[in-house]
């Protein structure tokens, strides 16, 4: 390979979404990729055909794919990239709820289904490369994009991260995780800033789904992260780009920048003076991939003639690059060999269904008073008023095309043949006109019960770029709340958002509440279903949800506070039958979800008292359904090292979970098998141990609320 065919396996060319090749009538121009490609090839395409159709999209990869193969020198084919964070990001493709949504579903087996959907669907279109999962944690929520995380807590995003990654790989699709690292916990919330965290907190918080992805799921690629760390850009931080991934964790396929990751080292981080000087920079560190165009990389040319990089670390990057094209087997299948399977696949039915399942178990019931829900067969007339009413929220990175469900039309499928739909904006997300409020009560006032579906929407109060400095519901909507539940009428208020709200202001003037996370396309019917009780609610919060803004950053897992603290400020609360009096205490605690039902927690039986730090430590919990209908529970096991040895840790660490179906009146007994590395914590050296002690199981519906047992680790004989 001559220089430059090394270096343009290193680039991409960005086609769509806009740029100055993507002419009006949707056609690329052959003749421009051919003239971009002739002489030197290309590594990879950025997203050319997100906007197009199936059919329209297969054509298009198989031509550029032909340009790649057999008009250039080496015949390399190109890797093609786009969104698939919860659906392939192409026109009309399968939209499922949103990460955060699915998390709050705590259900794997489902989740393989879809990300194995999502990988079909994905090869089918010619996109061989993910840009997805979003590892990051949902630390902070003020962040914009916490929405397209798998909640708060590292082990749990790792169980979700191994089931993206795996499902869809298996499908000839390359994952892509992102962002390395701790891109969305800045302090003040903001999206890309420095962040200041010790190498524990990383190691032992940030770095753990990561970790997984690649030891367990073994990820072909990884996209660094526009924040820098203690100072250090990560697309420049050698420590992390090789030290920790290839290094320490084996890591053997190739990273890529974020959009112009590169190029911003240079404009926004300021450590280098030009593209050419970032470039080098970054490829030292391990950084393989400049990502989506001709920007930054393409000088490496220039300064390996110049001398300030050698070849050799150029060599390395397109060996891992090209190694990966090989495992993937894109030199034996470069082209759509099925033109039909892509139309075919575009939103099929099973796949819909499983957007629809996931969206019923993603809803979480927070508040449920008198049992106002489900709605009963009684009423007939429901009003539904609200900005988010009549607006199917799909969240960020979704597709064009598809058709999706808005909680009124799904309120008007389920509801309409038996009782009157009125509806009624009300009010704007977040401006503070009431003209609407008229209209809202007078349709509240002639209906039997109110839907109220409030919240925020992605790219007006979410979103990229959308962080925010607090938690209320923006503009006027908690007015209208509290005008409404002023009739005293049922009302139930839907949060239809991509972050949780805090919810003082408001929550005791209203009966019901339930978080709905984006919650894809047929989110409208699956809310419906649920409060027709045609569905038992069965979601659990994946974060932790606060009182006020200002406890943040507040999560499950919390060092200890190091002295006794006054609670006059920290009134009394009770969770769930929890009564708590304390700094920490929140609103919905993490894992919180109510039913239909009701479940109740034997005692934790373990096989033994005792076991040794090599054995597998074995129990078990029976939970019997004391309610009148059939519900699933998700079954939660948190640990407790009762003596820390030098550092200290998390009261309750989440290790294991299970999601279970229990008839009315039934009992089932369920059995966890943990392994001692599982209650290990990171040592003075930052090393893995697990040290000889007395440990506590919690096991229960969410953090707080459950029953516990002890046990003895004991050292090797």
């Amino acid at each position: 390979m001559t220089l430059e065919e090394k270096v343009y396996q290193m680039c991409a060319l960005r086609l769509g979404d806009g740029d100055e090749i993507f002419k009006s009538s949707g056609v690329y121009s052959i003749d421009y990729i051919r003239q971009q490609m002739k002489s030197h090839g290309t590594g990879h395409i950025s997203c050319p055909t997100t906007d197009m159709d199936a059919a329209k999209g297969v054509k298009t990869v198989n031509e550029i794919q032909k340009v790649a193969v057999e008009e250039t020198r080496l015949g390399i084919p190109t890797l093609i990239n786009d969104e698939a964070l919860h659906g392939v990001k192409g026109f009309g493709a399968t939209t499922y709820p949103q990460s955060i949504a699915l998390s709050c579903t705590w259900d794997l087996p489902l989740m393989k289904k879809i990300t194995d959907a999502i990988g079909k669907e994905a090869y089918s279109r010619g996109i061989r490369q993910a840009l997805s999962p979003v590892l990051d944690l949902a630390r902070d929520p003020r962040h914009g994009r916490m929405e397209e995380t798998y909640g708060e807590d590292p082990y749990l995003a790792s169980r979700f991260a191994v089931e993206f990654i795996k499902n869809v790989q298996q499908n000839g699709v390359i994952c892509t995780p992102k962002h390395f690292a701790a891109n969305f916990v800045p302090s003040n919330g903001l999206d890309a800033a420095n962040v200041s965290l010790s190498e524990r907190e990383l190691r032992e918080i940030h770095l753990v789904p990561y970790k997984a992805a690649v030891t367990e799921a073994h990820a072909k690629s990884l996209m660094a992260a526009y924040n820098a760390i203690d100072g250090v850009p990560c697309h420049a931080n050698k420590w992390l780009l090789t030290d920790i991934l290839r290094k320490e964790w084996g890591f053997t396929g190739y990273t890529v920048s974020d959009w112009s990751g590169v190029v911003h080292t240079m404009g926004m981080h300021k450590i280098a003076e030009s593209k050419g000087e970032a470039a080098v920079i970054c490829a030292k560190a391990g950084l393989d991939v400049d990502l989506p165009r001709y920007k930054a990389y393409v000088e490496l040319v220039d300064e390996v003639k110049k001398g300030n990089i050698d070849q050799s670390v150029i060599d390395e990057s397109v060996k891992r690059i090209l190694r990966v094209k090989f495992e993937m087997g894109l030199f034996e299948h470069p082209y759509i060999e099925d033109t039909t399977q892509a139309t075919k696949l575009c939103n099929a039915p099973e796949f819909r269904a499983l957007a629809k399942k996931a969206a019923e178990e993603s809803i979480v019931l927070l508040k449920n008073k008198n049992n106002v829900l489900p709605i009963a067969a009684t009423a007939k007339s429901i009003a539904v008023i609200g900005p988010n009413a009549n607006v199917a929220q799909l969240g960020g990175y979704s597709s064009a095309g598809v058709p999706s469900v808005s909680p009124v039309d799904g309120i008007k499928n389920i509801f309409g043949s038996t009782a009157t739909i009125r509806y009624a904006k009300g009010c704007t997300l977040t401006g503070t006109d009431k003209t609407g409020f008229d209209e809202a009560v007078n349709i509240a006032k002639q209906s039997d019960i109110t839907v109220l579906v409030m919240g925020g929407q992605y790219s007006v109060t979410g979103g990229e770029s959308q962080d925010r400095i607090d938690l209320n519901l923006m503009g006027v909507q908690e007015e209208l709340i509290k005008t409404i539940s002023s009739l005293g009428k049922p009302v139930i208020v839907v949060l239809d958002d991509s972050r949780p709200v805090t919810m003082l202001n408001w929550i005791d003037k209203v009966d019901a509440v339930l978080q709905m996370f984006p919650a894809g396309e047929e989110g409208g019917n699956a809310l419906a279903e649920i409060l027709a009780g045609k569905v038992n609610p069965s979601g659990k919060t994946t974060v932790t949800i606060p009182r006020h803004t200002g406890q943040i950053p507040l999560t499950q897992i919390t060092r200890p506070y190091g002295r006794e603290g006054s609670v006059a400020e920290y009134p009394e609360t009770k969770v769930n039958g929890i009564v708590s009096k304390d700094r920490y205490y929140c609103l919905y605690p993490f894992g919180f979800g109510l039913s239909y039902t009701t479940f109740q927690y034997g005692g934790i039986k373990f096989a033994k008292d005792k076991f040794s730090i090599d054995e597998k430590i074995e129990l078990s919990v029976n939970i019997t359904n004391t309610g009148s209908r059939d519900g699933d529970e998700i079954v939660q096991l948190y640990f407790t090292n009762l003596h820390t040895k030098h550092i200290t840790q998390a009261p309750r660490q989440l290790r294991a979970f299970q999601r279970v179906s229990i008839p009315a009146g039934g009992t089932q007994t369920v059995t966890f098998t943990l392994n001692s590395s599982d209650l290990s914590y990171l040592d003075e050296n930052l090393k893995p141990k697990v040290d000889a002690g007395d440990f506590e199981i919690f096991v229960g519906g969410n953090s707080v609320d459950g029953v516990t047992n002890k046990f003895t680790l004991v050292s090797k004989k």
